[in-house]
């Protein structure tokens, strides 16, 4: 599991507490490592970052409704887009994030490097790893990307490398679109149709039914409200994130029917982490839509919403009117299915996969898989043969999957269980 970068994701604990404190009064939130630093050298960057939506400077739709297909792929929207001769590219969208980051290959094509301009020199927005190192993204004016009838105009963004996101996704992702990105377009996630629909603000075509939640948008980001029992708590609608439900125990009365205990290991900018994952013995408000005894991480960061929920819905955000409404078809409630793994998780390099973390009472432990050991066969096939979507099927199907790890020169095959993390 790969969680999208955050590079500049700019003071959502603190929010999150604020809004909390309206709500039961005062709370503290523990301490969470910073990514954003900052020195003289790249205070310009950091407070344009930091302190605007960095959306496109011109937006402009030839059509009431511009429909853009795309593809779902691990619970991520993923669209399409080819404005001239090269291309085609392809863009994730993360709702989660306040800024735009774009490939090295499209900021040499269609970027301008932002500059300082006392001194002239190139900008950007310093990162700082878990091991305490410090590396720079780039700061890029990108002139233009274009969907079909909709066109996006002098862009801010930062320059990333999506490489690993791509290997994990089996897809080339050459940029990830944040939420200011559509700040002047009515944006429709329509998860069961696998597209987007972009519309001009105010356009009553593009309206939909459903559940529509008014969200605080001081961060840039769409951070709503939601039900459990008789309390409400607020959480980020982020589209990045693959997961369920992110649930912060603080200030709340979770009921649980499976306890909190390790689970996967996700990747980010700063580094590996094992997440805490449970079932709730309780119900979840989204809206006029109940979600039964989800199976959620818990964690101590902001709430959110993944895209394993979101994938259920027809989501439309609309900036101007700071509101997002919700639809589907069944107003059943949502059920969530055993959260099922093979006990490691793993980074993908091509012909190989490597083993990042292991869950330490599962099946892949007792049986002496340890981190750092490289996968080259799953049932005898090569591991490139195993796209994220297939790969996540035979995890949920299968009591037992065969893999052949690489050692020196020789493959070694071990038959591992399936185990229900959270039954």
């Amino acid at each position: 599991m790969i969680r999208l970068l955050r590079a500049v994701r700019p003071r959502l604990l603190a929010l999150f507490a604020a809004e909390r404190d309206k709500l039961r009064g005062a709370t503290r939130l523990a301490a969470v490592l910073a990514f954003l630093l900052i020195n003289p050298g790249s205070l310009q960057a950091w407070w344009f970052f930091h302190h605007n939506s960095p959306h496109p400077q011109k937006t402009v739709i030839d059509s009431p409704l511009v429909v853009v297909p795309g593809q779902v792929i691990s619970h991520y929207m993923i669209v399409t887009a080819k404005w001239d001769r090269r291309g085609p590219y392809h863009f994730l969208i993360d709702t989660g994030a306040a800024t735009t980051l774009v490939s090295p290959l499209i900021a040499r094509r269609y970027g301008i490097p932002m500059r300082d301009n006392a001194t002239g020199k190139n900008l950007s927005v310093p990162v700082r790893s878990s091991e305490g190192e410090v590396s720079e993204l780039p700061a890029v004016m990108v002139r233009q990307i274009d969907f079909g009838d909709a066109h996006f105009e002098n862009l801010p963004a930062l320059i990333y490398d999506c490489t690993q996101i791509s290997l994990h996704l089996g897809v080339q992702i050459d940029g990830i679109l944040g939420f200011t990105f559509f700040r002047n377009v009515l944006l429709t996630l329509d998860y069961p149709g696998r597209r987007i629909v972009l519309a001009p603000p105010n356009s009553a075509s593009a309206l939909q039914p459903g559940s529509t939640i008014h969200f605080n948008n001081s961060q840039h980001v769409p951070i709503i409200p939601l039900g459990l029992g008789n309390k409400t708590f607020f959480a980020l609608v982020d589209s990045g994130s693959d997961s369920t439900l992110r649930l912060n125990p603080l200030g709340m009365d979770f009921v649980y029917s499976q306890p909190p205990r390790p689970g996967p290991f996700v990747s980010s900018l700063s580094g590996d982490h094992q997440q805490t994952v449970a079932r709730l013995d309780q119900t979840v408000l989204l809206g006029a839509y109940r979600l039964d005894h989800p199976v959620a991480e818990i964690t101590s960061e902001l709430p959110a919403i993944g895209g394993a929920v979101l994938k259920d819905f027809i989501v439309t955000f609309d900036q101007k009117q700071n509101q997002v409404t919700f639809y589907r078809e069944s107003t059943l409630p949502i059920l969530f299915p055993p959260l099922r793994s093979a006990g490691f998780s793993v980074a993908k390099a091509g012909a190989y996969w490597k083993v990042v973390g292991i869950i330490s009472d599962s099946p892949a432990a007792r049986a002496g898989v340890e981190e750092g050991d490289l996968i080259t066969r799953i049932n005898q096939e090569p591991v490139d043969k195993w796209g994220s979507e297939r790969y996540a099927h035979l995890v949920e199907t299968a009591k037992t999957i065969t893999f052949a790890f690489l050692v020196g020169r020789r493959e070694y095959e071990i038959p591992l269980g399936v185990m229900d993390l959270v039954p």
